[in-house]
């Protein structure tokens, strides 16, 4: 974790941050997952898993994602990848969304998400 002024950041390269807080906010980049010869459900898992370590080390959890940013490779993983949200988010503290299709840099992943929460 590096500290300037009242931004803290978490995970960070020469290019970016992993996840950063922020006048009580936190803001996680793009997760994609490690393995990506996995089926949509796999990979959705294994992102949500890495937002929930980034949102923990922020000092928040999921029940206070504000928003959530979600990239499919395709549209027809949309099922099944909202099968996965669903079982993750918590009931009642559902986050705005949006999700769309575009053109992943690595053609094997198939989903990106990003989120932003309340610490």
């Amino acid at each position: 974790m590096f500290i300037v002024d009242d931004i803290t950041r978490i995970d960070q390269n020469h290019r970016r941050s992993r996840a950063l807080t922020h006048n009580g906010i936190a803001y996680t980049a793009g997760q994609i997952p490690d393995d990506m010869s996995l089926d949509i459900a796999g990979q959705a898992g294994q992102v949500l898993a890495k937002i929930d370590d980034l949102l923990r080390e922020a000092g928040t959890d999921r029940s206070r994602i504000l928003t959530a940013q979600v990239w499919l490779r395709t549209m027809e993983d949309f099922a099944a990848f909202n099968a996965v949200w669903d079982a993750w988010v918590v009931p009642g503290r559902t986050p705005a969304r949006c999700c769309g299709k575009v053109e992943m840099n690595n053609p094997a992943c198939r989903v990106e998400i990003l989120v932003t929460a309340a610490l």
